[in-house]
């Protein structure tokens, strides 16, 4: 099987019925379903399943909600050049092109994903490394997009090797799905594609439900980790997805023995036709008071959200100091409450 494009395939495989304004949901955003998350998806309870409510388009995309906005994280206003973004003094992101194995339908940048949206050209590529080189503050360059492991092994090397190159970049974070939705591509000459000489680089890999961490994609975080590339767990809170706690309970275990450290776990952005996805901060809070109470610290992300407008992330995980300073309470991960020395 190839990967699913589009409404005739899936509605060949049982996906979709198509009607008016699902086939507007599909000319909204490109699709895209690997074999391995095709293969997941529970056919007998799709309106219920947690892998097909992340990759089929719904006819709920096509209700916009004034909040709404094209551009949710501000990447527009803090970009100074094409596939850059620099929110943060000591750190930029690098788009090296805007494709991916999967397109997720709650995608922040879903208006720039997908067909067109290919490799920058030779000359932006090397724009964009100029523009990295003459600002000695960058430490930290995050590849993301699109997917940048949809790179060749070639090209990534090369890329992998021009950031190594620069002395003040010490880090190079690598953003990707592939380990999950399309762990084929991580093969013996990406592995090594992804090791500079100088830099340390490490890799986000996105997942949202435990079902996701198939043998094929624990295989391929395997291969990496073995490798030396440290991984990091980056998750969006989704309604119908993993907005409950034993979900997120199940899936920061699943993550922590692939040796992937649970990050981020993202409050959904207000991207336009998402709101069958957002649930409220409240709920969010609620669902990581549950988890502290469960799991190690080794398997709990920080919950943030990104605010809107490109003024960065934000932590908003719920509070367990009481408002009195005077009289300071601390309340424990079951809900206990002890008083303790303001000073």
């Amino acid at each position: 099987m190839q990967t699913l494009r589009t409404i005739e395939e899936l509605e060949q495989l049982g996906l979709v019925v198509p009607e008016p304004r699902l086939v507007a949901a599909a000319d909204g955003m490109a699709i895209a379903i690997t074999p391995e998350m095709v293969a997941l998806i529970d056919r007998s309870n799709l309106a219920r399943d947690p892998i097909a409510r992340q990759f089929v388009p719904s006819a709920a995309e096509t209700e916009v909600a004034p909040e709404e906005l094209g551009d949710p994280i501000g990447d527009e206003a803090r970009s100074p050049l094409k596939g850059i973004v620099h929110r943060y003094p000591d750190r930029v992101l690098l788009k090296p092109l805007h494709v991916c194995p999967v397109y997720c339908r709650f995608c922040f940048r879903r208006e720039r994903v997908g067909p067109g949206g290919e490799r920058l050209s030779a000359d932006e590529l090397s724009a964009a490394l100029a523009y990295i080189r003459e600002r000695p503050r960058i430490w930290e360059v995050i590849l993301t997009g699109g997917d940048p492991l949809m790179l060749s092994p070639r090209r990534m090397g090369a890329l992998i090797r021009a950031l190594d190159a620069i002395a003040h970049v010490g880090v190079i974070r690598v953003h990707s799905r592939v380990p999950i939705v399309d762990p084929s591509r991580v093969t013996d000459e990406l592995v090594t594609a992804l090791k500079p000489e100088r830099a340390v680089l490490w890799l986000g890999v996105h997942c949202n439900h435990a079902r996701e961490l198939t043998r094929s994609a624990r295989l391929a975080l395997a291969k990496l980790a073995d490798a030396g590339v440290p991984l990091l767990g980056q998750t969006v809170l989704l309604a119908g997805v993993n907005d409950d706690v034993d979900t997120l309970e199940a899936l920061m275990r699943a993550l922590v023995t692939a040796r992937v450290k649970p990050y981020y776990l993202h409050h959904p952005d207000l991207v336009r036709g998402t709101g069958h996805f957002r649930v409220s901060i409240e709920r969010g809070q609620a669902l990581m008071k549950a988890l502290r109470g469960r799991l190690s610290g080794l398997a709990q992300p920080t919950y943030v959200l990104d605010v809107p407008g490109g003024h960065g992330k934000v932590p908003i995980g719920p509070g367990y100091l009481g408002d009195d300073p005077g009289a300071l309470v601390v309340e424990d991960a079951f809900g206990g409450r002890h008083s303790y020395p303001s000073r």
